[in-house]
């Protein structure tokens, strides 16, 4: 249920559209915003509600097509540049282009997404992502783009430990959780970029705190620190690890195999169980 929340609140389609799908019209928008969080978004003509129902309708469509999408994005903010809307229409087609593989395009539209909205965490998230995981070891400006993701990563961290509710019918318990979990992906991308650097100390630190910080335990967390471990050359506490992701009920098939590779592999390098004595195989 957790993760299905987090998606929810990443997701455009499952999240941010539909609440501006519900956005009041002009008449009722005019009314004070409650004090206890943010202003809400509003069209301010029908003309505008009609062109955020158009990307309601083109993001949220069973088998949506990326370039509606971009069309509906770009007629909103092109035709009311005032628009409450503009940072969700802007990050709506920055999502379209990454769907479409133009990665370039991508960050040009979630940086524009911050440039409207600074506390957008799922941009920030988005580019944060792509950089860690589309940067290689041989790549002549590395460290430029890790440093970005690191960048990136270390604003949704901030961001999570005061960003007020997106939504005020969303229960103040599930927040601090959502919130725990985007600070806990903020993390895990800062492991990516140091496993790339083959800084497998700080890699190893930083999925600890993902770990540590996610309100659920993640195997996939887990097993990134199990690998890290053990290129580290800490078999033991490799295996450690590897022992945990392996003992969750119903984890994921490919979590599973690598966890059964890289204990294997620790065993091997000469790795002990807890306890000290050599583990079995499993």
């Amino acid at each position: 249920m957790k993760r299905m929340i987090l998606t929810g609140i990443l997701a455009m389609g499952a999240g941010a559209t539909c609440l501006m799908a519900q956005a009041p019209p002009p008449a009722q928008a005019a009314a004070p915003a409650q004090a206890s969080g943010p202003k809400a978004p509003a069209p301010k003509s029908k003309a505008e509600l009609d062109a955020v129902n158009a990307l309601v309708a083109a993001a949220n469509a069973p088998q949506s097509d990326p370039d509606k999408s971009i069309a509906a994005a770009e007629a909103l903010v092109t035709k009311f540049a005032d628009t409450d809307f503009k940072a969700i229409a802007l990050y709506i087609e920055a999502d379209a282009y990454q769907k479409k593989g133009d990665f370039a395009r991508m960050e040009i539209f979630a940086e524009r997404v911050l440039e409207t909205n600074p506390q957008d965490f799922r941009a920030s998230l988005m580019l944060a992502k792509h950089y860690a995981t589309h940067t290689r070891e041989n790549d002549l400006d590395r460290e430029e783009k890790l440093g970005k993701a690191e960048k990136f990563a270390n604003q949704v961290i901030e961001m999570m430990k005061t960003l007020p509710k997106p939504n005020p019918q969303l229960p103040d318990d599930q927040w601090v959780e959502i919130r725990k979990d985007l600070a806990a992906e903020g993390y895990n991308v800062i492991g990516l970029a140091n496993l790339t650097r083959k800084k497998y100390d700080a890699a190893a630190a930083a999925f600890q705190s993902a770990v540590d910080t996610n309100s659920h335990p993640e195997p996939a967390y887990m097993v990134r620190l199990a690998s890290a471990l053990q290129l580290g050359g800490k078999h033991d506490e490799a295996i450690l690890w590897c022992d945990k992701v392996l003992a969750i009920p119903d984890v994921h098939p490919t979590i599973k195999s690598l966890a059964t590779q890289i204990r294997a592999g620790s065993v091997k390098a000469g790795g002990k169980a807890p306890g000290g004595a050599p583990p079995q195989a499993k």
